[in-house]
């Protein structure tokens, strides 16, 4: 690795914007306080060493470094716990592949494998080999996304350090580690921290590529290992990327276009050699890929999890989308969705000003050499946003609002870096009156997104709106301010501009969430409009649903024990009317009487279109298992290959986390992925390889088969097994014909 001199950015009076990569010159820190360049003993000890820091550099920036990183572990780390198993279909797959390693290669739900999750399982690895070292328990499955974070905010920082300055660095950094969604989602075991974290390491190597126009097959290898963590979103950068590297790079055109091809056969190596494993291995001797319809990782690809996201045509997905800047089942698409009462709240407070100083940060690079760093820098994270952006924007399949992490990373590197050079150039009267702009438009659009909470703290949107205009105002005349007004200014316009993230991002922390559908702040901040209503008649989400977690509009049912999410709607499309939570709950939901987290109500309740009807008992979220029902389960459970067998993963996943034993997921996440069929779930009683069958009181699942799959096997069970209730909820003992 070649290590690059600090070219903190001074202005334009050099036509390249800097000297050379390889060059020795140093520019003249921007910040007082820092020692001569090439001074420090290099003999000193490690840590003080690592605690000093770059001898260029002013004293406080490694400190502030370090402090920033402490900083976002303690506030992730914080009431972490609350979360329990999280996503528990996540966590029954890690619980999987902590006690199987054929579990733990192929992602699969059960440890008897049985059928995989329906991603790729690379976010899946450090959670398992944080449980097989520290066992089961809601830390282990956590920490590790934690430390995504922290790693994240870390890659961050170094890219943009190296071609602008420590401050810039930093406060990108702190916009990341402060966006709600992103203190949602490092906290969370979706496959999201880990992509996020590779995006972001992949735009870090193209940038260093093109420092020096060096060949960096790293970049390719994390978009090809991101691959394997959530399919073809991991691909959503690669033009912009490409193209940036392919136009700029300092080297001539024949080698970009090889170095390119090497960084692709990197990336197909990365994501490939996995692929092709599963592609190959006998599909009798693996579990079922689950989300495809013909046991294919490529089909799971290029259908559910690829194209089928973008026009809306998921085969065995439980709702379409609505293209064409029209109202879907996954809410309104266009070029406003990042801004809409659904997603806004998540990740879109700074999106504006990042938007503002990408284009001045092209603006003032405008005359710059083709190589240029600084504007190559704008071009690879502004391309990236861009092109995420649009995607998520405009993609007409299953869409939920966690998905917007991968911005985070982006827009803090936008601010970080536009920030900074237009403070530098604070003098002109376009940047300061640009900069400026940006805070003003932070603030406005601070204050329109708290007003959608009029109830959650609301002083705070005034100061945000008073406070990012007073800013403002100061640096419009910063360059004629004394320093500490100057400083003032900046102080109070970053305040101000991050108050309402930081609000958010507390609320977030300070509440547990589960289920499969999650969002970020308070209650009402991520609420899905539009048409429909869940039972209790008030402002559902889109279909029916209210939020997860606490009751809120349109809601029924009990709060979880342990910390409800209070965030807003959570995206999924099902029209029937859905309430309660997952623990504790013995009331209004599936037709075992247990509450769930955005369960279907098993009492025939209506949405827009009528409910489900019993519907399938953790769709979005997993059962309460009583302890009389895990009593019943663990009895000679290890006799038996599964302990019991339930329509849906999240409904097996909270019996196989409650007992420790498989529970088969028959037809996938949905309930309508055709595995096992009839004769093979016949063929597994007849073997006596399955004790029980837990009833969803529906005769199936959603979108099963009456001949092959859910319904079929469901109806087949009912009618031929012994049923053994307990509590509230039913069972069928496999083991025992009805009758005898």
């Amino acid at each position: 690795m070649t290590t690059q001199p600090d070219t903190t950015y001074q202005g334009d009076a050099s036509p390249s914007w800097g000297p050379p990569p390889n060059s020795t010159a140093v520019r003249e820190p921007a910040l007082p306080g820092a020692p001569a360049p090439g001074s420090g003993d290099p003999e000193q000890p490690f840590l003080r060493r690592l605690w000093r820091g770059r001898p260029e550099d002013p004293r406080w920036t490694r400190p502030a470094f370090l402090g920033l990183l402490a900083a976002t572990g303690l506030l992730y780390l914080y009431n972490l716990s609350s979360s329990g198993y999280a996503n528990s279909f996540y966590s029954a797959a890690v619980q999987a592949g902590s006690k199987s390693w054929k579990a733990f290669f192929f992602g699969s739900l059960d440890s008897a494998n049985a059928i995989t999750v329906d991603k790729p399982p690379a976010s899946l690895w450090p959670m398992e080999l944080s449980v097989r070292i520290f066992g089961l328990n809601s830390w282990a499955i956590l920490v590790p996304e934690v430390l995504m974070a922290i790693a994240t905010v870390a890659v961050l920082y170094a890219a943009i350090r190296r071609r602008f300055s420590p401050a810039a660095g930093l406060i990108a950094g702190a916009v990341l580690a402060l966006t709600p969604v992103a203190a949602l989602m490092f906290r969370f075991n979706n496959p999201d921290a880990i992509l996020a974290l590779l995006m972001t390491v992949s735009v870090y190597f193209v940038i260093r590529a093109l420092e020096d126009g060096r060949t960096k097959c790293w970049a390719g290898a994390a978009v090809g290992f991101a691959f394997l963590t959530k399919t073809l979103q991991a691909f959503l950068i690669l033009p912009a990327l490409a193209a940036l590297y392919a136009v700029c790079a300092p080297v001539k055109l024949k080698k970009r276009l090889g170095q390119l091809a090497l960084a692709g056969v990197a990336m197909v190596v990365a994501g490939g050699w996995w692929v092709a494993i599963v592609e190959l291995w006998p599909a009798s001797s693996r579990p079922y890929i689950g989300g495809s319809q013909n046991n294919s990782f490529l089909e799971l690809t290029f259908g559910y999890n690829g194209l089928g996201r973008i026009n809306g045509e998921e085969t065995g997905s439980v709702g379409g989308g609505g293209g064409g800047g029209g109202t879907g089942q996954w809410g309104e698409t266009g070029w406003n969705r990042m801004f809409n009462s659904e997603i806004g709240g998540q990740i879109s407070w700074l999106l504006p000003a990042a938007l503002i100083l990408f284009v001045a940060g092209l603006w003032l690079t405008r005359k710059a050499k083709r190589t240029d760093l600084v504007r190559g820098s704008f071009l690879a994270w502004g391309g990236a946003l861009l092109m995420t952006g649009l995607v998520f924007s405009f993609m007409a399949g299953i869409f939920h609002q966690y998905y917007t992490v991968a911005l985070a990373p982006y827009i803090a590197a936008l601010i970080g870096m536009g920030a900074t050079v237009l403070w530098e150039e604070r003098t002109k009267v376009w940047a300061s009156l640009t900069l400026a702009g940006a805070v003003v438009a932070s603030a406005v659009w601070g204050y329109v997104l708290l007003n959608r909470t009029s109830d959650y703290l609301p002083w705070l949107k005034w100061f945000v709106l008073v406070g990012g205009l007073a800013g403002a105002l100061g640096l419009v005349f910063a360059a004629k301010l004394g320093r500490r007004l100057a400083l003032a200014a900046v102080g109070l316009s970053f305040v101000a501009s991050v108050a309402g993230p930081t609000a958010y991002t507390l609320s977030t922390v300070n509440t547990g969430h589960t289920g499969s559908i999650v969002t970020a702040g308070p209650a009402g901040g991520g609420m899905m409009g539009g048409r429909g209503g869940g039972p209790g008649g008030g402002g559902g989400m889109r279909g029916g649903f209210p939020g997860a977690g606490q009751n809120q509009q349109g809601g029924t049912g009990n709060t979880q024990q342990g910390g409800g999410q209070q965030g807003g709607g959570m995206g999924q499309p099902p029209t029937g009317g859905f309430g309660g939570n997952q623990q504790n709950g013995n009331g209004n939901g599936n037709a075992q009487g247990q509450n769930q987290q955005g369960g279907m109500p098993g009492g025939g309740q209506t949405g827009e279109r009528g409910g489900m009807g019993g519907g399938m008992g953790g769709l979005l979220s997993g059962a309460s298992v009583s302890s009389a029902a895990k009593k019943l389960l663990e009895t000679d459970a290890g006799s038996y290959t599964w302990a019991a067998a339930a329509i849906g993963a999240q409904n097996a996943a909270s019996y196989q986390l409650s007992t420790g034993h498989p529970v088969m997921a028959i037809g996938g996440f949905n309930g309508s992925d055709p595995s096992p069929t009839l004769a093979q779930f016949k063929e597994y009683v007849a073997d006596g390889k399955i004790h029980y069958f837990i009833s969803s009181g529906t005769g199936g699942g959603m979108g099963g088969s009456s001949s092959g799959t859910s319904s079929g096997i469901s109806s087949w069970v009912e009618k031929n097994f012994t049923k053994v209730t307990v509590g509230s909820s039913t069972f069928y003992d496999l083991t025992k014909k009805s009758g005898s």
